[in-house]
């Protein structure tokens, strides 16, 4: 099956097997920041963009994105707002063995597009779906609420 999708900006053909997730699409199309893990949607090391929200690829098929926007990782390399972030978590060791890193990026980067200024409990609300058995969620948490401040609710 061919399939038209705005990826990364761009618009791309896919042809798609039935039945194939959006994360294999993505790995065979040679964008790897989106991990697999789980492959149940509980992890969230899989997360990228799908019309600006985040998502867990390993659950959804790639026919269902047909015409629609996907971003990942890899897209937002030179974002401004994507690289304060990456460089707050790098800052304050919030990264540690990184498998889970990408996810948390995608997802903190669509809480941050938001706007407005969150709070603890929203940060962590917003990572509640992306398993890091390293960092025990401090310093991701501590890293993004200082971003938040830096930036004083504009992203």
């Amino acid at each position: 099956m061919n399939i038209e999708v705005q990826l990364n900006g761009r618009t791309v053909q896919w042809d798609i097997e039935p039945g194939e997730t959006l994360l294999h699409a993505l790995r065979r199309q040679g964008l790897f920041a989106a991990k697999r893990g789980c492959e149940t949607g509980d992890c969230g090391s899989c997360t990228v963009l799908l019309q600006g929200q985040p998502i867990n690829t390993c659950v959804v098929a790639a026919a269902r994105i047909r015409g629609r926007q996907v971003t990942t990782l890899e897209g937002l390399r030179e974002d401004p707002l994507m690289l304060k972030l990456q460089t707050a978590l790098v800052d304050s060791a919030s990264v540690q063995c990184g498998y889970c890193t990408p996810g948390m990026l995608i997802t903190l980067y669509a809480l941050l597009q938001e706007g407005g200024q969150p709070d603890e409990e929203a940060i962590r609300h917003a990572l509640s779906g992306n398993l890091c058995r390293c960092t025990g969620y401090v310093k991701p948490v501590e890293a993004v609420a200082g971003l938040v401040a830096e930036l004083g609710g504009r992203s």
